[in-house]
């Protein structure tokens, strides 16, 4: 269908689902019915996504990967990636798993997907094996101040404080703004009795990062830890 510029079509698709994900929805599946191809069927699950139904979502997402050609961009493994992402924010931990197996087989040396499976297998409690994901992930990109802070936490979770203290103040020095670090060092800070360090790192990310998990997860500690206070 040359009647429709494809590419553009999928960036309007896409800004809606952020404002109105079932008509973002509605349009990528009358867009896919005419010939839109993977672009539209990406948009479709990303609205699904916005819209929070994120079993179909990430239904969509494995679906969709599994008709793309090797050379695509996104990738299958990307795709797949997106996937497990999506299966982790609903709480599936089990089906996360699998699509990032899935997407490490396409790409076995890509530090992202070695990540994500360290962030899965630290959500089911293996931080040894989660550790040995973010050590593998760290050795093809030292930068990566994200795979850094989970390594941190995975430290932590192993008994292994001084470590984790360290690898945190380099996630911090790589990205001084990085949610996940700071959050990690007021759990660290807290656990060695530095309170109030605990609680500027926590507020910050409260003020800098409001309504993302981190967030929520630092105002829940925060509130911990004021009611031990009382």
């Amino acid at each position: 269908n040359t009647g429709i510029d494809h590419e553009r079509q999928y960036r309007s698709c896409i800004t809606l689902t952020y404002r109105e994900p079932w008509e973002a929805f509605d349009r990528a599946e009358a867009w896919a019915a005419l010939d839109g191809g993977a672009p539209a069927r990406h948009c479709a699950a990303m609205a699904l996504l916005e819209a929070k139904q994120y079993d179909r979502a990430a239904q969509r997402l494995e679906a969709l990967a599994a008709t793309l050609p090797s050379d695509h961009y996104p990738s299958p493994g990307d795709v797949l990636a997106q996937a497990a992402n999506v299966w982790l924010l609903g709480g599936r931990v089990d089906m996360a798993l699998q699509a990032i197996e899935l997407a490490i087989q396409f790409d076995p040396g890509k530090a992202a997907y070695l990540v994500d499976r360290g962030r899965i297998r630290a959500e089911q409690g293996e931080h040894a094996a989660a550790l040995i994901d973010l050590d593998n992930a760290i050795a093809l990109d030292d930068r990566d101040d994200d795979a850094i802070a989970f390594r941190a936490s995975a430290l932590r979770h192993l008994g292994r404080a001084g470590d984790a203290m360290i690898a945190i103040e380099r996630a911090l020095s790589l990205n001084p703004g990085n949610p996940s670090a700071r959050l990690e060092r007021g759990i660290l800070r807290h656990d060695a009795g530095e309170r109030n360090g605990a609680r500027s790192d926590w507020l910050r990310v409260l003020q800098d990062h409001r309504g993302t998990p981190a967030a929520d997860a630092a105002q829940a500690r925060l509130e911990k830890m004021d009611v031990r206070t009382e």
